[in-house]
């Protein structure tokens, strides 16, 4: 049984597998970005398929390609929103995320970067719900923080893919915490702090947080 929701793509979400979310900030991908990101997944998807692989394979193949290209120009984007840079902001965002853990969430990785983030999921309650809570909480958090009250902070809509396998787990975990060395951001994952590669002294990789104390904030419904 999946659950389906639609904002502007429709979204397939599998009742008890991780999935794998991604959210940016509002205007972080400019219109010219987009145009070109839809341009080169409509040349992707216009290739022959590979001999034998079958279409659901094929779709979740070029999705990936398409998810690492529009991830790399987020990663490398030296215009456009950034508010996320500022360590006061990027700590309300980690925190609302732990916060969900366990009665929301099974969370597996988590990362913050400076205009996007990434965590690895399996829900217990609606995703959408979750997701529009965690956005909700942080928007209203952090614009009061920057003095920006009624900015549109996060980009409405969200990337989701579900993941099949353990071994698919622990690949995602790996490219989720690996983002700020392959951003240049720092030499070794655990060294970013605003990432699940920070706490791994008391989080075993490949299982789910376990609070060891409240993170102290109000909750993002």
């Amino acid at each position: 049984m999946a659950e389906y929701y639609r904002r502007h793509l429709p979204h397939q979400v599998p009742k008890g597998f991780p999935i794998f979310v991604t959210w940016n900030l509002k205007g972080s991908l400019p219109r010219y970005v987009q145009e070109e990101l839809q341009a080169e997944r409509k040349r992707l998807e216009s290739q022959s398929p590979k001999f034998d692989e079958p279409a659901v394979d094929r779709k979740a193949r070029l999705d990936r390609v398409f998810f690492h290209r529009r991830d790399s120009y987020l990663d490398g984007a030296t215009q456009g929103p950034r508010y996320l840079s500022d360590p006061r902001a990027a700590e309300i965002v980690a925190d609302s995320i732990l916060f969900g853990t366990p009665e929301r969430y099974d969370l597996y990785a988590y990362v913050v970067m400076a205009n996007h983030v990434h965590l690895l999921l399996t829900p217990h309650w609606d995703l959408n719900r979750i997701t529009k809570g965690i956005k909700g909480f942080t928007a209203n958090q952090i614009n009061r923080l920057q003095d920006a009250r009624g900015r549109v902070l996060w980009q409405d809509e969200s990337y989701d893919h579900w993941v099949r396998d353990e071994e698919e787990l622990y690949r995602v975990i790996e490219y989720i915490e690996n983002n700020p060395v392959a951003a240049g951001l720092c030499g070794h994952p655990e060294e970013w702090i605003w990432s699940s590669a920070a706490k791994r002294r008391f989080w075993p990789f490949g299982q789910p947080h376990r609070p060891r104390v409240d993170v102290g904030l109000s909750s993002p419904t």
